[in-house]
Order: C-alpha cells, then structure tokens, then sequence
C-alpha cells in the first residue's frame, strides 16, 4: 500500500508543479486553437446549469438519450458496442485488413468538439498503421514473430489485432519525438518561467497586485522550491524503499524519472487539448523501456530491477495522468473566470486524497480477484510486464519501430501537420478513432449548411451543447454500469455480441443517433 500510495503522492505533485508553468501557454494564449473536448464539454454543463431555462434543456435532452443508448450497450448489450468488418471473417484474416468502429454515443460527442480539423488528422495515423502497416508487415514478414497474449505467433498466422500491438510501437516513437519538438518549441515559455523563478528568489518579480486575479498562479518561487523538495523526497523514496540504499540506482532513477516526467507534461497536456484523450500507457510503455535500459547499463538487473523500473514508471504515470486532467480544470476554470492560484493549491490536496483512494482501491481489486486469476485482463499492464522482464534480461527493444515513428513525427512537423495528433491515431485503437471523424463532420455538416454566418455559428454551439450532453450521459452511466457489475449485477450478451447481427442492429442504432444529433443541432430559434 504504502509504496504505491508514496509513488501516486510524489508523481502527482511532480505533475502539478511542472505543469504550473505552462498553464498561460495552453490555456490563454493558445485560446481558440485548441478544441479541449473534455472542458468544453464540462464547462457547457456548468454554465448551462447555471443559466437554467432553454439553456439547460437540449444538454439534458441530449444527457438522457446519450446515457440511455450507451447504458444500453455497456449494461444490457442489446446491440454491440462496435461495427467491424469481422462478419467477414475469411477477407479480415487472409489481408489483416479491419475495420471497426465504437458506436457509442460519448465518443461521437468528443469528435464533434475535437472538430473536422484534428480528428482528419488522428484518423489518418490510424489509417496508416491499420490498413497499411499491419497489412505490410503480415506480407513483407510473415515469418517475424509477434506476441500473443502468454504466447508468441508468427505475422502471417497473427490476427491484425496482434500484429497492431506490436506496430503501435511506431506511435510510441512518435509520440515521444512530438513531445521533444514540443519542448524546443516551448523553450521560450520554459526560459521565461525558469527566469521568473531566478527573478522571485531574488525579490524581483513583478508585484501579485499587479496581475489580475482570473490570471494568478503559485508563485514561480514555491514552483522551484516544491519541485526541489519533490524530487528530494523522490530519491528518499527510491534510496531507501526502492533501490536497495545504493546511491548510484538512486540517482540514476531521480534524473530519469526529472526529465522524462519534464518532457511528457507537454505531451499530456497537449494530447488532452486536441483530443481528449491522454496516451499515458504509450508514454509509460517508454518509460519503462528506457528505464529497464538505462537500470541495466549502471547494473540493476532482475527482479530488483523489475520493481524499480515499475516504481519509475508508476510516478511519471501518475505525473502524467495529473498533468493531463489539471489541464483540462485550469481550462474550465479560464472560461468560468477561477483563480488559478486557488485550484492549484487545491489540487494537491486532490492528489493526496486520490493516492490513498486508489491504493486502497488496487488492494480491494487484488483481494477480491487476485491480479494473477485471469479475471482482470489489465492488457496495459500484461503489455508492460512484457517489456521489462526481457530488458531486464538483457534483451532489446524495438527501437528501429521507435526510430521510424520518431522520423514521421519530424516529417509531419516539417510540413505543418500536428505530428502529436497524427501518432496519437497510431497509438489508440482504430475503433476509438474513427467516431472522432464521424463526430468531425457532422461538425461540419452542421456549421455549413446555411449562406449566413450567425447561422452556422449557433447550429455550431447547439451542437457542442448536444455533444457535451452525450459525454455527460455516457461518462454518468458508465459509472452506474460499473456500480451494477460490482455489486453482481450483470448481463451475458457474448453470444448475442458473437452474433454479426448485433452489429447489423448496432449499426442501425449509430446511424439513427448520427441522424438525431443533425437535426437537433440545426434546430435553432430565430
């Protein structure tokens, strides 16, 4: 308990304080260019409740539909909650070609408000590794050998969901490269902040009244200091509970654990900007690569090895994930007109108070199931576990797969293209990707049907009304199905789902909503 509880504290105070420099960045002065999804959705629920009235109707209309069909889905299974191309069973195989799509009702809100733009360019990654990758690799080398689950299979035999696994790491490397340009684009904001640091240590900085209060942070000098005290208390953590008390391990993992949470924030509060969607998995998966590597170069190996690898990876997780979802509360709160200072000292509080809940929450899990039963499928975790156990074997890591991912993200960078966006495509399944696109136009469809501007401008907003009621509905449901499934009650659809029927009424289900969301958002006052 305690050590998952320490690494989730520090890793998410880590995320905070790195993050807390770059708020103005991302959210004032890059207003208007990014779609921020998950706030938008969030922000139209507040401020529609607030108003009441005509306001609040269509997002409740649209909660109650979004809720009910996703409810339906998750908790009854009366249709499937994706359409593949899996009916025919024969093509799927012999060319590794799939097609899938989630059909519910949250993730097409989500495209809406990512917009036609970012969700083009997300849907391309994932058109690049699924229909031209995957089929590549199965016809160039039908002999390379991919994971399985427990077991291992050639390309050829390999399903393109398992050669996917092994492609995505492709996304990974671009992933990672977007977030190094990312940073030398940033290396103005970040000489900025270091030097309103050096400036309030020295009593020099610019007076607080001075600043108005909707844009007040922590000042730089507690960020410095905090930071410093952070990574203190991490070495403490990893000399004497993680690294076996030698210095060396210890401050092998401190700098690690320093730059690459450093490099990633951006990515993560990025990613969660245009998507809503935060890869911490992919970036953990490096982590932990590069981790077991360097631990192995200075001479942990073995199981030590393994849990100190795990350890690193669990703070820049939680550093991550924090970053991510802070991004999106200080955005919120920019449109509400919040004091950032004031949610940035509450959300250490926040990230004490959720350390403990999941901690206890992961003890519950293993007591109740038992990580090794077979029960929780945890295929992130299986993923991760795979790759740190070679290394720490002296084995390698793909790194060509990470080269060439890297050189697409330069490349697409070159040529003014969102590499961050497109090797998110790469990395998150095609069936969450492609209900972005869908979402994408009914966007545009909608905000392009009328000769006058004002129009297409309020079809626009109506729509965002209706795509934050579907999030709202579906993430509230969501809830309510998992609360059902833990306390015993659930419902065996696998057979129904196995039948290509329920994708055929699946199908039917996605187009009616995609019918009702048009019309809804072209329904205007005049």
């Amino acid at each position: 308990f305690m050590e998952v509880f320490i690494a989730s504290v520090l890793g998410g105070v880590l995320g905070i304080l790195f993050l807390i420099p770059f708020r103005k960045y991302f959210v004032k002065d890059m207003h208007g260019k990014y779609p921020f999804p998950e706030a938008t959705a969030s922000t139209q629920v507040l401020v529609s409740g607030e108003k009441g009235g005509n306001q609040a109707l269509p997002l409740l209309v649209a909660g109650v539909v979004g809720g009910i069909y996703d409810f339906i889905i998750a908790t009854v299974g009366w249709w499937n909650e994706s359409v593949t191309s899996r009916c025919l069973q024969v093509l799927a195989d012999k060319t590794k070609l799939v097609f899938k799509i989630n059909t519910g009702a949250a993730v097409l809100g989500m495209g809406y408000i990512v917009g036609l733009k970012y969700a083009l360019i997300i849907c391309c990654g994932s058109v690049a590794v699924w229909w031209v990758i995957v089929p590549a690799i199965s016809w160039l080398f039908p002999d390379l050998v991919v994971s399985a689950g427990s077991s291992s299979v050639t390309a050829s035999q390999a399903s393109a969901e398992q050669i996917f696994q092994y492609a995505k790491s492709i996304g990974i490397g671009g992933i990672a490269m977007a977030g190094i340009i990312g940073i030398f684009k940033s290396r103005k904001i970040i000489m900025g902040a270091v030097g309103l640091a050096a400036q309030e240590m020295k009593g020099k900085g610019k007076s607080d009244t001075a600043v108005p209060r909707t844009q007040k942070d922590l000042p730089m000098k507690i960020i410095a200091i905090g930071s410093l005290l952070t990574l203190i208390a991490i070495l403490l953590f990893f000399y004497f509970g993680v690294m076996e008390g030698n210095l060396l391990f210890t401050l092998t993992g401190v700098i690690l654990v320093a730059v690459i949470a450093f490099l990633f924030t951006t990515v993560a509060a990025n990613a969660i900007a245009i998507v809503g969607s935060n890869p911490v998995s992919g970036m953990t998966l490096m982590t932990l690569i590069l981790a077991s590597v360097i631990m192995v170069g200075v001479g942990l190996k073995g199981p030590a090895g393994m849990v100190a690898a795990l350890i690193m990876g669990g703070v820049v997780c939680t550093a991550l994930s924090t970053a991510g979802s802070f991004i999106t509360d200080l955005k919120i709160g920019y449109w509400l007109g919040s004091t950032p200072k004031k949610q940035e000292t509450f959300k250490f509080l926040g990230t004490l108070v959720s350390a403990a809940t999941v901690a206890g929450v992961i003890m519950i899990l293993n007591d109740t199931y038992g990580f090794t039963s077979g029960q929780l499928a945890a295929p992130q975790a299986n993923a991760m576990a795979a790759v740190i156990e070679p290394l720490m074997s002296g084995a390698g890591a793909p790194w060509l797969l990470y080269g060439i991912g890297a050189a697409i993200a330069i490349l697409l960078t070159l040529f003014n293209v969102s590499a961050l966006a497109f090797a998110l495509g790469m990395f998150i399944p095609l069936e969450l990707n492609l209900p972005l696109l869908v979402g994408g136009l009914i966007n545009w469809y909608v905000t392009t049907r009328s000769n006058k501007e004002q129009t297409n401008k309020e079809r626009g907003e109506k729509g965002t009304l209706i795509a934050s009621g579907f999030i709202a509905g579906g993430a509230l449901m969501g809830v309510v199905s998992a609360a059902l499934r833990f306390g015993g009650i659930s419902f065996d659809y696998s057979a129904w789902w196995a039948n290509p029927a329920s994708e055929w009424l699946s199908l039917l289900m996605y187009v009616l909503l995609i019918i009702y969301m048009i019309k809804a958002s072209m329904r205007i006052k005049k």
